[in-house]
């Protein structure tokens, strides 16, 4: 009975694992895809639906390509936000002022989208080893002038095959570009958690100058 328990265990834990590789890999060609789109950098306020609400297609800044790609494999994370911060809203950057969430941007802040992605997916340490950072993963950047920035890792590698490439929007829509090193990173992180992992931050973490 013992072993027929263990043997259950392994093929669900092995099936998890197939499953949990199809998704990443279905995100990593939704993120391709995001650079097909004309996308004018626009990051206003703007009144949108919940769930499932969305700016123009044809406006946005760096969120909207992470939000926009979820949502191709059926993760909305206007909604996992926005339930995660009304039920913790005490844990969420106080940055803006806001007194209670709001579905209409929360989801489209990197502050915010780090806190969640450390709560919800796994946080992993951030290093300057390229090879730390899989297809699927999500890093943070600090950009000059202070501003937060996210894309996502994708399975292609840059020209001298030393580092996968990101897709991200800096400013001229969604690009698909040899930059994962090139501002200080500031988390790195993965979501959906994969099966058998905990989201606890990994030892060491810290900021890793960008260079250039």
């Amino acid at each position: 009975m013992f072993r027929i328990i263990v043997l259950s265990f392994c093929l669900l834990m092995t099936f998890a694992s197939w499953a949990y590789a199809g998704l990443t890999d279905d995100l990593v060609l939704a993120a391709k895809e995001r650079t097909r789109h004309a996308v004018t950098y626009d990051g206003r306020y703007l009144r949108i639906d919940y769930p499932g609400g969305d700016v123009p297609q044809n406006m946005g800044v760096c969120t909207d390509v992470i939000i926009r790609t979820y949502r191709q494999v059926g993760i909305d994370l206007q909604v996992e936000v926005h339930e995660d911060m009304k039920a913790h809203f005490d844990l969420y950057p106080r940055i803006w002022g806001l007194k209670q969430p709001d579905p209409n941007i929360d989801h489209r802040r990197v502050p915010n989208l780090q806190v969640f992605f450390r709560r919800k997916g796994q946080a992993l340490d951030v290093s300057d080893r390229a090879e730390d950072y899989r297809p699927g993963d999500l890093v943070t950047w600090m950009l000059p002038g202070n501003l937060p920035h996210i894309g996502m890792v994708v399975d292609r590698k840059s020209r001298d095959g030393q580092r996968r490439l990101i897709v991200h929007n800096i400013g001229r829509g969604p690009k698909m570009e040899d930059g994962l090193f090139t501002f200080p990173i500031t988390g790195h992180y993965r979501y959906p958690l994969a099966p058998g992992t905990t989201g606890r931050l990994a030892p060491g973490n810290s900021v890793v100058s960008g260079r250039r």
